[in-house]
């Protein structure tokens, strides 16, 4: 008699002939915790071992590097073909006022109907207004075209934003890991603010005044297509009610984002005018970019450590905000060029810390919006920082000047110790 085979009820064991197999059950998915756990060796090695991780953060990086283009390619785009740097200021400055205002209600659009309903079109629009800012300044359209078409920008999501959530959502019960991961994103948007300007400028010199603006916008495109399709790793749109405002909740940590944005900005306007004072305006780009280089090693190297309390880190940085002034008045570049990298350093250790903060105050539900509110409130404090630290290099020097970064250091070390006491609503 042949051979017969047949298969019995469960799907693990089958009879061949006269002998009885049994299949071993496939294994099942590790959960995210423990693949970090048997990942390869270093923080982050286990971190992009996790699957999805490196194509959204690909994208990320791409539509990111834009947000340190899109501000100087407007300033050079309309300043070369309208001859105005005024119009130029006051556009950008209008897509900024615009921005603080859009930005949160598209983050509170995106908590409630996902990163990829809401993310894609947003950023749609965004290109759209950079495009129309194209025709108009190329085509001599009135000014108020202008600012019209830069305003639209300000749906731009905040894709650094967007991946701190992914990385919340993927990393729950992992808080070592969630803090490299905070790091990391970290470290990245001072890499987009430091290689962004120089690219920007780069493009609207070498190869035409438009080529900023464009390329920025197809990045931004291109990164957000690559970042939203990956869906896997895609918090899921949670149906709990969605109890307590961000704002009210982060009322503490915003005061201490706006006099962190006060330090950027000053420092960043005192440096460029004392450089210029000595005849090194030239050479700007590249001492600034020391800040955001020292920043962005720092970040990296603060996820492989034990986090800090955040009023640790911003003494650390009130400490280093006074070495600026320290330099500049001993007018030595070398001094200055070092108190600006160690200046860097301390930044990142601060926004990490703070912007966990935001992660375990901000209600369920609405952390795209909290993290939104944080960035704006740093955008609002760069911005009054840089015009306050104007008036004070043309009143007092640019010297002087580099006592607002310190001063709005110490405003930051104040509101620090409140704001680390708050109670949290979520944890990692």
């Amino acid at each position: 008699m042949p051979a017969t085979t047949t298969t019995a009820r469960s799907p693990h064991m089958t009879v061949t002939g006269a002998t009885l197999v049994i299949a071993a059950p496939a294994p099942a998915p590790l959960p995210p915790r423990a693949r970090l756990r048997t990942g390869p060796r270093g923080p982050y090695g286990r971190l992009f071992a996790l699957p999805g991780t490196r194509a959204f953060t690909a994208g990320n990086l791409l539509a990111r590097l834009p947000m340190g283009m899109f501000g100087v390619s407007a300033v050079m785009m309309i300043a070369g073909q309208r001859g105005s740097y005024a119009l130029a200021g006051a556009v950008t400055a209008t897509g900024l006022a615009a921005t603080a205002l859009v930005a949160p209600w598209t983050a509170r659009l995106v908590d409630r109907h996902g990163q990829a309903r809401i993310a894609l079109p947003a950023t749609l629009i965004a290109v759209l207004g950079s495009l129309s800012l194209i025709v108009c300044v190329r085509t001599g359209a009135p000014a108020w075209t202008l600012f019209a078409s830069y305003a639209a920008t300000a749906t731009t999501p905040n894709i650094g934003g967007l991946s701190r959530a992914r990385w919340t959502h993927l990393l729950r019960g992992s808080p070592a890991a969630h803090h490299t991961a905070m790091s990391f994103e970290q470290a990245a948007d001072e890499l987009s603010f430091m290689l962004g300007p120089v690219l920007a400028a780069l493009l609207c010199t070498s190869v035409f005044p438009e080529a900023g603006t464009l390329t920025g916008a197809a990045l931004l495109l291109t990164g957000m297509l690559l970042f939203v399709s990956q869906r896997s790793t895609e918090p899921p749109v949670t149906a709990a009610p969605r109890l307590g405002s961000p704002l009210r909740a982060l009322a503490p940590l915003l005061l201490l984002f706006t006099s962190l944005g006060l330090l950027f900005g000053s420092l960043e306007v005192s440096s460029i005018a004392h450089l210029e004072q000595r005849g090194l305006g030239a050479a700007s780009g590249l001492v600034l970019a020391l800040q955001a280089a020292g920043s962005c090693a720092a970040g990296l190297l603060y996820g492989t450590l034990r986090p800090r309390s955040l009023r640790v880190c911003v003494a650390v940085l009130a400490a280093t905000a006074a070495l600026p002034w320290a330099a500049a008045n001993s007018g030595s570049l070398p001094a200055l060029c070092a108190a600006l990298l160690l200046a860097g350093m301390a930044t990142a250790p601060t926004m990490v810390t703070a912007m966990s903060r935001v992660h375990a105050l901000t209600p369920e539900g609405r952390l795209n919006e909290g993290m939104t509110l944080a960035v704006t409130a740093i955008f609002a404090g760069i911005a009054a920082g840089s015009a306050c630290a104007g008036l004070a290099v043309d009143h007092a020097g640019p010297a002087t000047a580099y006592l607002l970064p310190a001063a709005a250091a110490l405003a930051a070390l104040a509101t620090a110790a409140t704001a680390a006491t708050g109670r949290a609503k979520n944890h990692i």
